[in-house]
């Protein structure tokens, strides 16, 4: 039951803070948000599953109760985690918490309502890691979009509306594309399944696929559902050309919904991706896997180029999730245990670092009024300590040795180059590792222009150091990259432990 502990307190608190009065919601959504952050911590220690969630792995936490019945498809509740849900889980409840901290600046409106609504996208992203049957995963996975529509449309900048829609609606429609794709599998998977249950499916589908539906042949709709399917994830990673909604939404939401659009929330695209089409398709991801690489590398290669012709901080950083969640898509198509397990060690990684990023552009933003480094100058010598933490950051999106952002490509640039199912592997890795350099280049020009100098911004605001409220979250999550790069077994042995049943169940191809 600790799985629902976590997602029942992060709702009843949720309910809680809604209704508080705003002078008490942002440090009464801390303490109830440390609830689900020290479970999860001690979840994290008491591990004891093995194997992976969808292929006969022992789970952890696991709970099955009978639901509805749905025709002939059974609906339950069922929960579960193992070595790749449960880095996120933990992932999510820390970067809340860090989150809800860092909004007591920023936010001085309607406080009650923003905070109920950042406890309430918690819970339902702890679901959608933990769910294994797809009617409540797929609940999960569409309650996220509201309270984040609301967060950027109600708290954001100036074109707050225009980026909300946006975001609302790239993210529903490639929702309905992946609903409709997986219901056609499960109808064309026939009496091979009775439940929506994602283990079940999973079997089926390594049993011998769907045999056809609606006049369409199995292959053929295996390969119709693989493609729809990832197409539905895509939009969420998002990558290109389906990145646009990313930029506008991370620019106009405030600071903590930007922790977590860009913490957790694009990790649902790569997390499902993982564990549906990668998981699932075994065959279809050996016959597309020159495409997707394309896509994972021009993703990495134009979300660079598109941040190095950026001046806007915080659009520098969003560009530069594009670009990092390329890499994430190359480690997966390597289909190698050092591909996949670095894949999902990048989702932990850049979670926290783009986190740290967006943090420290928003504690500069609430003392300069700008985040455009063209008006900035000599900013280390009013803000030395969260420029510090600024520069530390953009260092772990380099890959600097002994920080996570170091391992996470690490791991993944091996497990490419070697890649027996991927052709032209070295040349696909060859051209991703470019990228770092155009990361380099964009962030070493951004705080070149902005952090060192002659002071020089002009303002009508007091530029002073910030609160330590501001910048203990940051300490926080500088101090776990850096835990990570100098001891990534803390979580890839984990992680590796439910990846490679994935591989062995593609092992022919």
């Amino acid at each position: 039951m600790m799985i629902e502990m976590l997602i029942a307190v992060a709702l009843i608190g949720a309910a809680v803070v809604f209704v508080a009065p705003n002078r008490v919601a942002g440090k009464l959504a801390f303490a109830i948000s440390l609830v689900p952050a020290a479970l999860s911590l001690w979840m994290f220690t008491a591990f004891d599953g093995s194997g992976n969630a969808l292929l006969d792995g022992e789970l952890a936490f696991e709970n099955q109760v009978e639901w509805i019945q749905f025709g002939d498809y059974a609906i339950s509740w069922f929960v579960g985690l193992d070595g790749i849900s449960l880095p996120l889980v933990v992932l999510t409840t820390l970067l809340t918490t860090l989150a809800i901290m860092s909004s007591w600046t920023p936010i001085d409106e309607r406080e009650s309502q923003f905070y109920g609504l950042v406890l309430f996208i918690e819970a339902n992203l702890i679901g959608v890691f933990a769910a294994l049957d797809f009617f409540v995963w797929f609940i999960f996975w569409e309650a996220v979009l509201i309270p984040m529509y609301l967060l950027i449309g109600i708290w954001g900048g100036p074109r707050r509306k225009y980026a909300a829609i946006k975001f609302f609606v790239y993210t529903n429609v490639a929702s309905l594309v992946m609903f409709g794709a997986f219901i056609a599998l499960v109808f064309g998977l026939g009496d091979a399944v009775t439940s929506f249950a994602l283990p079940e499916v999973a079997d089926a589908m390594l049993e011998g696929g769907p045999d056809g539906f609606l006049g369409v042949d199995g292959p053929t709709l295996a390969s119709l559902v693989f493609v729809a399917m990832f197409l539905g994830f895509a939009v969420k990673v998002p990558v290109v050309p389906f990145h646009t909604w990313l930029p506008d939404a991370h620019v106009e939401a405030p600071t903590p919904a930007s922790v977590l659009l860009a913490g957790v929330l694009l990790k649902m695209g790569t997390y499902a991706l993982l564990r549906f089409n990668f998981t699932m398709f075994p065959e279809q991801v050996a016959a597309y896997a020159v495409p997707i690489a394309a896509v994972a590398v021009i993703s990495v290669i134009y979300g660079a180029m598109l941040a190095l012709a950026q001046t806007d901080l915080k659009r520098i950083v969003a560009y530069s999730s594009v670009s990092s969640m390329g890499y994430v898509i190359l480690g997966l198509i390597a289909y190698t245990q050092f591909g996949v397990g670095g894949a999902t060690f990048q989702m932990v990684s850049h979670g926290l670092i783009s986190g740290l990023m967006f943090m420290a552009v928003g504690v500069i933003y609430n003392a300069t009024h700008t985040r455009m480094v063209t008006d900035m100058s000599g900013m280390a010598d009013r803000m030395p300590v969260a420029v510090g933490i600024l520069i530390a950051g953009a260092f772990g999106y380099m890959g600097l040795p002994l920080m996570s952002g170091f391992a996470a490509e690490y791991f993944i640039f091996f497990g490419a180059f070697g890649s027996e199912l991927l052709a032209y592997a070295p040349v696909f890795t060859a051209l991703a590792m470019f990228g770092i350099v155009i990361v380099a280049g964009y962030l070493l020009f951004a705080l070149q222009r902005a952090v060192f100098g002659p002071y020089s911004l002009e303002t009508d605001y007091e530029v002073s150091r910030a609160p330590l409220h501001d910048v203990a979250p940051m300490f926080v999550l500088l101090g776990l990259i850096i835990a990570l790069g100098v001891a990534p077994e803390l979580i890839f042995e984990m992680i590796t432990d439910a990846v490679d049943p994935i591989l062995a169940n593609g092992g022919d191809l």
